[in-house]
C-alpha cells in the first residue's frame, strides 16, 4: 500500500521560507493542487517565526493534506543551528499542529537511543533521510524498512555527477518498499522526474525557492513532466546537450502528448559524456531524442542507420531509438530553417551568410543550397568555414571582411547570446550589411542581435520560428500523429513572452 497515497498524493510540495508569512503564502498555494506538502521549519530565521508557523497551522491547516515536518540540522545539510533537543521540540510542536509525518537526518537518528523516536512526540510517521551533496554513494541492492520497525520510510537523496549515478538509485528504488529516491544535480533531473515511476513513494518540487540542486519547481513538475501519471508504458523521450537547461522543448513536446493524449512523456538530459547517456538508454526505456549542441556532430557514429540528407548534413538532431536498440538518426533542423526563412525571403537566388560552423550551421547550409541560395560561411575557426563551405558548393569568408560584404540575410549559428548570456552579440552592427537578420536562438526570443539589426532598420527573424517547425517534425517522426501545432506553439510563445 502507498505510504502517501495514488497520484498526485506522491508529489511532495516543498514549503520553504524564512517567515511565517511567505511559509503559510506557499502552503495555501500548494494545498491547491498538492496533497502532501513538506514544511522546512529549519528555513525559517528564527524560534519567533517556527511559533508562529505552529500556532498558523494549528488554526488553519488545510483539510485533505498531510504534512511532513523536517528541521534539518546544519550538520545534517539543513539551515537550522540548534542541538537535537530543540530539533525534535520543534518536530514535537509541529505533531500538535497536526504534521502526520516527520523527516530525520541520519546525522540525528545515528546519535539517538535505539527506539527513541518512537517513545518521543514527535509526529507518528517517520522518514529517515540520508543525504549526500558531493556524490552518489556505495548503494544496497534494496531497502528493507520493517513494518514495525524504527522508521516508516527511508529516503536517499544524492549527488548524481553521471547518469549511471541516477540508474544505479533508481535500481534501488525498483526493488525496494517504503524508499524515496532523490537524485540531485542537472544531471539527476530526469531521474527525480521518473521516480515515481521507479517505485519511489515520493517526488519533491518546491513551491517557491529551490531547496536542493536540480529541482524543477511544483508548477512546472506538474504542468510539463505530470510524473504522477506516468507508468511502465509511458514512453520516453528527451534532449540531451550540455547546456540543455534553457531548453524548451520539454514544454513543446508534452504540450503535445497531453494536448494529443499520447502516454508519453519528454524530459531534459544535461549529458556531459555522450557515451554516459547511450549506456542509460534501456534503463530510462528512451523511445527517441532530439540532440543539441554539441553532439548533433558525434552522435553520428553511434547510429546504425542514418537517413541520407543527415548524413550528408553530417548533422543529426532527431534520432530514433527502434524495437532492437540500435539508433536511427535524421535532421529536421533542414525543415525549421527553411520553413522559417521563406516567410521572409525568395531563397532561390539570394545571397546568404552562416555565421557558425556547428550542427545547425551545416543544416542550414545543405538547406539554403539546395533551396537555390548561394551559401556564405563565416566561423570563429576559419577551417572551420572553409571545410563546411566546400562541403556545400559555398563561399568560406574571413571575419575581417564582413564589414565590406553585403548578403540578402545574415543566420547566426552559434549560441552566443543564448539564455542565460542575452546582453551578449556575435556580430557587431558594422557586420550587419543585409537585409534580414535571422538568430536560430530562440531564447529569449529577441536576442542582443536581433536588438541590433532593428536599430539598424534590418527586418529580423526570431528562431523561435526554426524551433517550432523543428519540433513539429520531430514530434511526428516519433508519434506517427499530426502535431498540434496550435497548441504547441502556444504554449512556447506564452513561455518565451513571461520569461522575457
Amino acid at each position: 500500500m502507498a505510504l502517501f497515497g495514488k497520484g498526485v498524493g506522491r508529489v511532495c510540495a516543498v514549503a520553504a521560507a524564512s517567515t511565517t508569512a511567505e511559509m503559510s503564502r506557499q502552503v495555501r498555494t500548494a494545498s491547491q493542487v498538492a496533497r502532501t506538502i513538506e514544511l522546512r521549519l529549519d528555513w525559517l530565521q528564527s524560534d519567533a517565526e517556527r511559533a508562529r508557523l505552529v500556532r498558523w497551522l494549528k488554526e488553519h491547516r488545510p483539510a485533505n493534506v498531510t504534512f511532513l515536518a523536517t528541521c534539518r540540522r546544519k550538520e545534517g545539510g539543513g539551515k537550522f543551528a540548534g542541538d537535537i533537543a530543540r530539533q525534535l521540540f520543534w518536530l514535537s510542536q509541529a505533531r500538535d499542529a497536526g504534521c502526520q509525518w516527520c523527516d530525520v537526518e541520519m546525522e540525528t537518528f545515528r546519535e539517538l537511543p535505539e527506539g527513541f523516536l518512537r517513545a518521543h512526540p514527535v509526529p507518528s510517521r517517520i522518514m529517515l533521510s540520508i543525504h549526500d551533496f558531493e556524490r552518489m554513494p556505495s548503494l544496497p541492492r534494496n531497502i528493507v524498512v520493517a513494518r514495525n520497525g524504527l522508521v516508516d520510510a527511508v529516503k536517499i537523496a544524492a549527488q548524481a555527477k553521471t547518469i549511471s549515478d541516477s540508474v544505479r538509485l533508481l535500481k534501488v528504488a525498483r526493488r525496494s518498499r517504503n524508499f524515496v529516491a532523490v537524485p540531485m544535480g542537472d544531471v539527476g533531473l530526469p531521474a527525480r522526474l521518473l521516480a515515481l515511476r521507479e517505485g519511489s513513494e515520493l517526488a519533491y518540487a518546491p513551491i517557491g525557492e529551490a531547496t536542493a540542486p536540480g529541482q524543477v519547481s511544483l508548477k512546472e513538475m506538474l504542468r510539463f513532466y505530470r510524473p504522477h501519471l506516468l507508468n511502465r508504458k509511458t514512453q520516453v523521450y528527451c534532449v540531451i546537450g550540455n547546456p540543455v537547461g534553457h531548453s524548451l522543448s520539454p514544454l513543446l513536446h508534452n504540450t503535445g502528448f497531453a494536448t494529443r493524449h499520447v502516454n508519453a512523456v519528454y524530459l531534459p538530459f544535461l549529458v556531459h559524456q555522450l557515451s554516459d547517456f547511450l549506456k542509460a538508454i534501456p534503463d530510462f526505456g528512451v523511445r527517441g531524442f532530439s540532440v543539441t549542441i554539441p553532439h548533433k556532430q558525434t552522435i553520428l557514429k553511434h547510429l546504425k542507420e542514418c537517413e541520407p540528407l543527415a548524413a550528408e548534413i553530417g548533422a543529426v538532431n532527431t534520432v530514433v531509438v527502434r524495437r532492437d536498440g540500435s539508433l536511427y538518426g535524421c535532421n529536421t533542423d533542414y525543415v525549421g530553417v527553411l520553413r522559417a526563412l521563406q516567410k521572409k525571403l525568395r531563397i532561390t537566388g539570394s545571397r546568404v551568410l552562416i555565421f557558425g560552423a556547428g550542427g545547425s550551421a551545416r543544416a542550414a547550409a545543405f538547406a539554403l543550397v539546395r533551396a537555390g541560395a548561394q551559401v556564405c560561411i563565416c566561423a570563429r575557426r576559419e577551417s572551420a568555414a572553409k571545410e563546411l563551405a566546400r562541403a556545400v558548393g559555398g563561399e568560406g569568408i574571413p571575419r575581417r571582411a564582413l564589414r565590406k560584404e553585403s548578403f540578402d540575410a545574415i543566420l547566426n549559428a552559434t549560441p552566443v547570446g543564448m539564455h542565460p548570456h542575452e546582453g551578449i552579440s556575435p556580430l557587431s552592427p558594422r557586420e550587419l550589411q543585409c537585409r534580414i537578420v535571422m538568430d536560430l536562438i530562440y531564447r529569449p526570443e529577441r536576442t542582443k542581435l536581433l536588438e541590433i539589426a532593428a536599430q539598424k532598420g534590418i527586418a529580423t527573424l526570431s528562431g523561435v520560428n526554426m524551433f517550432l517547425a523543428q519540433g513539429f517534425a520531430q514530434w511526428e517522426i516519433w508519434t506517427g500523429k499530426c502535431a498540434p501545432e496550435a497548441a504547441m506553439r502556444r504554449a512556447v510563445l506564452s513561455a518565451l513572452r513571461w520569461r522575457s
